[in-house]
C-alpha cells in the first residue's frame, strides 16, 4: 500500500503533538516495518523543515529530516502537477498539489488530519486513525 503522508502527520509525529501523535507514531512503526510504503512530497519536506525550525536547531532539524528520508519515498513535484491542482475543483491549492502528486505516482491514498480540505474522489483520504485500523486488519 503506497501511502503519501500530508505535512501535518509528519510533523505531528516529530513534535510528538497532543492528541494527534499516537495514530501518526503508529503510521510511522507501520512504515518502518514496511506494512505500507510511506511517501512524502519533496515540498512537504520543505515544508517540515521550515516548521520544526521554529522550535529546534538546524542540527536537530537536519538529522530528523534525514531520518524521514531513510523511512520515506521523496517524491518530486513536477510543474504538471502544479498545472493540474489549478484547475482542479479543490479550494486549496497546496492540497490539490498534493492530490495530483499521489494520483501521478498512482498512490493508494493520502494520510491527513485535514479530511475536510481534502474533498476530491480522485485519491483516497484517510486518518491517521482510519488508515492504522486498516492496516491492522490487513495484517
Amino acid at each position: 500500500m503506497n501511502i503519501v503522508f500530508d505535512t501535518c502527520v509528519i510533523v505531528d509525529i516529530l513534535q510528538k503533538r497532543e492528541p494527534f501523535c499516537e495514530d501518526a507514531v503508529n503510521l510511522l512503526y507501520a512504515v518502518s516495518n514496511q506494512q505500507i510504503n510511506g511517501i512524502i512530497t519533496a515540498k512537504s519536506l520543505t515544508d517540515i523543515y521550515y516548521l520544526l525550525r521554529k522550535s529546534l536547531n538546524e542540527q536537530a532539524v537536519r538529522e530528523l529530516l534525514s531520518n524521514m528520508t531513510e523511512l520515506f519515498d521523496i517524491v518530486d513535484t513536477t510543474g504538471a502537477d502544479c498545472k493540474l491542482a489549478l484547475i482542479s475543483d479543490m479550494k486549496d491549492y497546496e492540497d490539490a498539489i498534493m492530490v495530483e502528486t499521489a494520483k501521478r505516482m498512482k498512490a493508494d491514498g493520502i494520510v491527513t488530519r485535514n479530511l475536510k480540505d481534502y474533498q476530491t474522489e480522485d485519491v483516497k483520504i484517510y486518518s491517521p486513525g482510519v488508515l492504522k485500523q486498516i492496516i491492522q486488519e490487513l495484517s
